[in-house]
């Protein structure tokens, strides 16, 4: 795969795009980008990530930056680190759900959060002129081994006022004794998510959870590749089984019966969560719930029944922080299982969705696929199309033709009919355009998703 750089980061196959020359050129052109402070670097559980992250951890010392090795840890507990005081942002060695032949990185700033549009710009501008800022000393930046990265981000997760012993939630759930089943992809959350759930009360069973970074199967955490997990969730008479993506910023969940939820519904229950105990989160009456243009309606049923009000963004996590923080959210995220807390911190993190999935599911008395039926029941389909020529003039094209159906063009195109939705628009991290459509039906989606899928060249 050719290399692709975008807001979402950098990734490409090792071997061809993504070469150490490259790796140490976007590192030294980042740290010339940031301001003064240390910068923490993780990778996820793949092997090469020990070696990126030694040309990483290089090109920032040759820029006089102290560097924090988080060692194997998730994007977000990166993302937790770059924000504390001192530290001008982090790194993440990962290429997210792609295949075990693909690497990449994730450049946070001092916020914690993914470059923006205008952070990323200037990063290219100074890659593509090589106005590096290179230490003359001998004294080079230090690296500082941080060995309790993922403990941190388990303590001050569970240090939320939410959980606090007044409001008796945390010791609720841990009564519960919930047993669960992990596939971490033997990557960046084997440890972590596991941890968490002790912490919580919960029998573990591990499935892949070694940390080689080996993965059993295709790492995206969708139905087709979790077979295993289902299979585990039933043997072991489990509550639920839960998967995450090999930088743990994903989450997705398996019901007792062995059937995945849906990759939407994290987001969906996570929204519950907050919203149905909103005097706990915040004093917002009417707090605001924010995901982007691909998601789920459900989300915006879950909002409005509590009370809150409902935004959407750009495709992007940085994209919804961005519209979270103006919007002043509380809840919010991706309908790929990506869950974003803000007054934990701004960014997706399968963590936090992991607590907040455990207070909904506390409250509701039956089982999850119970509480799964309380769900508004719409189906969605995803499909993709190589890109061929510029899709943009197709898609302004569809536009005129639906010029009487509510749209909105701030991330390609989206149609909002009475019953459904279709959204297209170019991927970040791919060289294809993406179709999602929803609707009541399944058959009603298939046919919107294909219909408009052919109008692009």
């Amino acid at each position: 795969m050719a290399l692709i750089s975008s807001i979402s980061g950098l990734r490409a196959t090792l071997g061809d795009d993504l070469t150490p020359s490259i790796i140490a050129d976007y590192c030294t052109a980042f740290a010339a980008c940031s301001p003064v402070g240390a910068i923490a670097i993780a990778h996820d559980g793949r092997p090469s990530g020990m070696w990126i992250q030694q040309v990483a951890a290089g090109a920032l010392q040759a820029s006089g930056r102290t560097v924090h090795l988080l060692g194997m840890a998730p994007t977000p507990t990166v993302q937790l680190f770059a924000e504390k005081a001192g530290f001008a942002g982090g790194i993440s060695i990962t290429a997210s759900h792609n295949p075990a032949e693909y690497n990449g990185l994730k450049f946070l700033n001092e916020r914690g959060v993914f470059l923006g549009p205008k952070e990323y710009k200037h990063l290219m501008q100074v890659l593509e002129q090589r106005t590096f800022a290179l230490s003359n000393s001998q004294q080079a930046g230090r690296v500082v081994e941080q060995d309790n990265a993922i403990e941190e981000h388990i303590e001050r997760l569970l240090q939320q006022p939410v959980f606090s012993s007044e409001h008796g939630l945390l010791q609720e759930i841990i009564d519960h004794k919930y047993k669960v089943v992990v596939d971490a992809v033997n990557s960046s959350g084997s440890h972590i998510v596991p941890r968490l759930l002790a912490k919580m009360g919960c029998d573990v069973v591990e499935l892949y959870t070694d940390g080689s970074g080996i993965f059993p199967h295709t790492p995206e955490p969708v139905p087709a590749n979790l077979s295993d997990l289902c299979e585990a969730v039933v043997k072991h008479k489990a509550d639920f089984g839960i998967a995450v993506d090999p930088d743990a910023d994903r989450l997705v969940i398996i019901d007792e019966k062995g059937s995945p939820i849906g990759e939407e519904n994290t987001i969906v229950l996570a929204t519950m969560a907050v919203m149905k105990n909103k005097h706990l989160f915040t004093s917002e009456a009417q707090p605001a719930v924010v995901v982007n243009l691909s998601t789920t309606k459900a989300v915006a049923d879950a909002a409005r029944k509590y009370g809150g009000t409902f935004h959407q963004s750009a495709v992007g996590e940085i994209n919804v922080v961005e519209e979270m923080i103006a919007r002043n959210a509380v809840i919010g995220g991706e309908g790929s299982g990506g869950v974003i807390w803000p007054s934990f911190h701004a960014g997706r993190d399968a963590v936090s969705g992991i607590a907040l999935f455990l207070i909904i599911l506390t409250q509701y008395p039956a089982p999850l696929s119970h509480l799964m039926k309380q769900l508004p029941n719409y189906a969605m389909v995803k499909q993709k199309k190589a890109l061929k020529g510029d899709p943009d003039i197709a898609l302004e094209q569809i536009k005129k033709q639906f010029s009487d159906v509510e749209h909105t063009d701030i991330d390609g195109l989206k149609l909002m009919f009475p019953d459904s939705w279709v959204h297209m628009r170019k991927s970040n991290t791919e060289p294809i355009v993406r179709i999602i459509a929803e609707a009541p039906t399944q058959e009603k989606a298939e046919e919107l998703a294909t219909t408009f899928a052919s109008y692009i060249a």
